[in-house]
């Protein structure tokens, strides 16, 4: 049972980015999916959201941005990044969980990784301005 996060770069500010988590050793169509990032000295943070209905969450400081989208089929979700600020450097984590509640919950105030059930290895996204 495996993510792997991948898609991330050194930018310039106003450029795009899309990341991809893919999963292995489980159906990813059964999870809510997350996107986290943590900055160097801040705390991890909740970025996007989508359940295995396809709603997605954003929090506010991505809104209009960044679009999340996932493909069952190939077991992976997306995180397109337009746009991308300074203050979006960070590392980029994706997590899954079956229940939405505990992912959605984590996503607006992060409470530590404990509660969801699988966390993948981030992918580091650096945009200069």
């Amino acid at each position: 049972v495996q993510l792997q996060a991948s898609g991330g770069g050194s930018v310039e500010s106003g450029d795009s980015l899309t990341l991809s988590c893919t999963a292995s050793g489980f159906a990813l169509g059964y999870y809510g999916i997350g996107w986290f990032r943590q900055a160097p000295g801040k705390e991890r943070e909740g970025v996007s959201g989508i359940n295995n209905e396809g709603v997605p969450y954003y929090a506010d400081s991505v809104k209009g941005r960044f679009t999340i989208s996932r493909d069952n089929a190939e077991n992976t979700v997306y995180l397109q990044m337009n746009n991308l600020k300074p203050e979006d450097t960070a590392t980029y984590y994706c997590a899954a969980n079956r229940g939405w509640a505990t992912l959605m919950h984590s996503l607006v105030q992060y409470h530590g990784p404990r509660n969801i059930e699988v966390w993948g290895i981030g992918t580091q996204v650096t945009v200069s301005s």
